[in-house]
């Protein structure tokens, strides 16, 4: 049985090679499988390419590919999920945080029945910024995504093959992972494993780029959101039918000549309705926009250059 670990790549010139030499320590007292390592450059500012190569010299089984723009993390996994050819797929992330010598774990899940495993950290080890961004993140996949509330989510996951053939099989331009995989399966398992410090760096997720990966979340792969909005637009045109007539028979029966509309209350009343007009407008334009950008062949991702075992 042949494995396949995809690692996207972004900022990891100094923790990549532990990484490659952890996964293949580990691989080396795992005679039952063959593996390869796909390492996706996502056009990183640094030598994190540079050592990509230098890798795929020295061993025989290391992919390389490098983008031609920064496409996000999930695009460049979706790229080296495509370059895989093993029975399972692990995707784990660039940085040592997720243990490669843990995978076992993931791998025999996977054997005992599960179409996918991802790992769940007892004690993420994350900043305070990033963990907040993971939970707002779940609850976003739970209420758009229907995502099981039991259902820890991670970077570090494994999957058969046929999963990540069904994963490969979306082109459009906003990929997200967690999207496919819910759509693919549900026979999804959680498997405990220990969550490291980061050692060198800090992550490369900033509040923009997070809101960047919730809109392709419910955008891609959700319509909950403009449901929401007609139900809330429904409950305010019947709010406000009710206020007309409250405020007719109150001119008519309660204050004949006394009824002093409020200035403040109406401008208030204007405001309110015209921002959550706006909010809704932006919301359907970001709908209609992505759909232009997907009808348009826009690419998940630009191979700019590979190296291989085989391509010195």
């Amino acid at each position: 049985m042949k494995i396949s670990f995809v690692i996207p790549c972004y900022r990891s010139e100094l923790t990549l090679e532990g990484v490659v030499k952890e996964i293949r320590e580990t691989m080396a007292g795992m005679t039952k499988y063959t593996f390869e390592i796909i390492l996706v450059n996502d056009c990183s500012p640094d030598n994190t390419y540079e050592v990509i190569k230098k890798l795929a010299k020295e061993y025989d089984n290391i992919k390389g590919l490098c983008l031609a723009k920064n496409f996000g993390q999930h695009s460049a996994l979706m790229a080296g999920l495509r370059e895989s050819t093993g029975d399972i797929t692990v995707c784990l992330d660039d940085d040592g945080q997720t243990p490669a010598n843990q995978v076992g774990l993931l791998l025999d899940a996977i054997e005992n029945g599960a179409d996918v495993a991802y790992a769940r950290y007892a004690h993420k080890k994350h900043s305070l910024f990033r963990n907040l961004g993971s939970r707002l993140n779940d609850r976003m996949t739970r209420s758009m995504l229907g995502k099981p509330k039991d259902l820890y989510v991670s970077s570090y996951f494994a999957a058969k093959r046929y999963v990540v053939d069904e994963m490969c099989r979306y082109t459009n331009a906003y990929p997200y992972v967690i999207g496919l995989v819910l759509r693919t399966t549900k026979n999804i398992v959680n498997v405990d494993i220990e969550h490291r410090n980061r050692e060198v760096g800090e992550s490369g997720y900033t509040m923009g780029k997070l809101i960047a990966l919730w809109l392709n979340g419910f955008t891609s792969f959700s319509i909950k959101p403009l449901r929401f909005f007609t139900a809330v637009g429904a409950i305010t045109a019947c709010l406000g039918f009710l206020y007309g007539i409250y405020t007719i028979i109150k001119k008519l029966f309660i204050q004949p000549d006394g009824l002093v509309v409020g200035f403040s209350a109406l401008m208030s009343v204007i405001v309110f309705m015209g921002g959550l007009i706006l909010l809704v407008l932006g919301l359907v334009g970001e709908y209609i926009g992505r759909m232009f950008i997907s009808i348009n062949n826009s690419p998940q991702y630009v191979i700019s250059e590979r190296t291989d075992s085989k391509n010195d």
